[in-house]
């Protein structure tokens, strides 16, 4: 059983000998897809043993075990120009057809390339990859922890803070808005599938029989507008026992007018970390009502999600500070989810939960569609003891959220727990941003408090530089 951490490094030691792979970040998208192929295989492999009829959606050329199992097999320029003209031309190019999965390869590859051009290295990389099967059990859950070598190598390459969100908190996110067999689960913007392979789990731990079971390959969808996290994305779903995650798109979800969302579409659980701190392109707005139209992601994300949430649907996603407080037409969205959904919970998260890709301060909300809101209860997630920060070394841990797990179904007021009422709400202006009563430290973000202290600060200053200057004043005359 190779040892995942040195394997992946391995892998990225050759390639790194690649005058093609210059940056972490083509370095992993090229093991994604590899990864991607020698899985599809060996699940293939796993299915031709159950189903005498199963019928490969890939040419015998093209497959996994005829071109890349051999450890002697085609290498150098014959294994480059394989790859180059054949391999990838081809998986972009398939129809769907049977069971949805050629459809499935060909989105999953229609922006993938082969960045290395040393065919000999090209070969290492791909026998270091065969040393795993996917089929035996403990490599299959090995891959969980390749999944997070790759994504902190992400991390590290300074472009994932967009779609990873931490494990702890992808957790208690679904652990509350728990869903049910027979629910449908959606994340406009999946990522590498962390919140939707968490939520098959949930799921999965209902099941009683085959039948339960079934329910678990289209009871969710997602949309990834990123080609590298969308075939992370669905590498993790096969491993996670979804044969053909074909729900979930490769695309924009904002793209699509907000009005096109029909009905039939609507679904009962949302789980999601929209991405935050971005600017969505000129005219991704117009898709939406004028009354909301920014080009800021996560505010267009909690408009869409308002809108594709069944009534009595449930959703719970992470939005940073700046959405709670913002004035304009975040007003303007606020008002919107207080009167078409009950904002029941906002659990503030402290700095450093999304450490080291970004300090913005961020929350956990968690709402119902269908009843307005009369009261908002808030809870201040504190550090654990010893600890004054997250980071890649410490980062939160789902243990951590045991206290409101045991709040939660017995709601009172704590030190880090408070309600406040949506008459109060309003009469502050819908600014959600509101301090602990219980915690004099706590910074607020009410734009008139602010305003106030400002000018509190000026006038100490100003008072400090007048004395400054009489002193000097009193020394020059003497």
């Amino acid at each position: 059983m190779p040892n995942i951490s040195n394997l992946v490094k391995s892998i990225q030691d050759i390639m790194r000998k690649d005058a093609g792979t210059y940056g972490d970040a083509q370095r992993i998208e090229q093991m994604a897809w590899l990864f991607f192929l020698k899985i599809f295989d060996d699940r293939e492999t796993q299915q031709e043993l159950f189903d005498d009829h199963y019928k490969s959606p890939l040419k015998k050329h093209l497959r996994w075990r005829n071109w890349a199992a051999d450890e002697e097999g085609i290498t150098g320029d014959e294994l480059l120009d394989f790859v180059n003209n054949t391999l990838l031309p081809a998986l972009k190019s398939l129809t769907a057809g049977q069971d949805r999965i050629g459809g499935l390869i060909r989105m999953t590859f229609e922006d993938a390339n082969n960045y290395m051009k040393n065919g000999t290295l090209l070969r290492q990389v791909i026998n270091k990859i065969n040393t795993i099967n996917f089929n035996a059990t403990d490599d299959r859950h090995l891959f969980g922890d390749i999944y997070e070598k790759i994504l902190k190598d992400l991390q590290s390459a300074g472009n994932a803070g967009e779609f990873y969100t931490p494990r702890a908190v992808t957790q208690f996110i679904v652990d509350r808005v728990n869903p049910r067999l027979g629910e449908t689960v959606f994340d406009p913007a999946c990522g590498t599938g962390g919140f939707l392979t968490c939520a098959i789990d949930h799921l999965r731990d209902q099941a009683k029989d085959d039948k339960d079971l079934a329910l678990l390959q289209d009871c969710f969808s997602g949309i990834e507008k990123k080609h590298l996290p969308h075939v992370l994305c669905m590498t993790n779903l096969m491993l996670h026992g979804i044969d053909v995650p074909s729900n979930v798109r490769h695309g924009n979800t904002l793209a699509r007018p907000l009005t096109d969302w029909k009905p039939r579409e609507y679904v009962d659980c949302i789980v999601t970390n929209p991405p935050f701190g971005g600017m969505e392109e000129d005219g991704i707005e117009a898709n939406f009502p004028s009354e909301f139209r920014t080009r800021e992601t996560a505010d267009l994300f909690l408009v869409l999600i308002m809108r594709v949430l069944k009534p009595g649907g449930r959703a719970g996603l992470v939005l940073p500070d700046g959405t709670l407080f913002g004035e304009g037409v975040k007003t303007r969205i606020k008002e919107k989810l207080l009167e078409d959904c009950n904002l029941h919970t906002i659990v503030r998260l402290p700095n450093g939960v999304f450490n080291p890709y970004t300090g913005i301060k961020t929350n956990l909300l968690f709402f119902t569609k269908g009843q307005p809101t009369q009261d908002v209860w808030y809870y201040e997630h504190p550090y654990p003891p010893g600890t004054k920060s997250y980071n890649k070394g410490k980062p939160i841990r789902y243990e951590e959220f045991a206290p409101e797990q045991a709040w939660w179904d017995k709601r009172e007021e704590t030190e880090f727990a408070w309600r406040v009422s949506i008459d109060d709400i309003k009469a502050g202006g819908y600014n959600l941003d509101l301090k602990n009563p219980h915690n004099a430290d706590t910074v607020n973000h009410d734009p008139d408090e602010l305003i106030a202290t400002y000018a509190r600060q000026q006038g100490e200053i100003q008072d400090l530089r007048d004395q400054l200057k009489s002193i000097l004043n009193e020394a020059l005359s003497r």
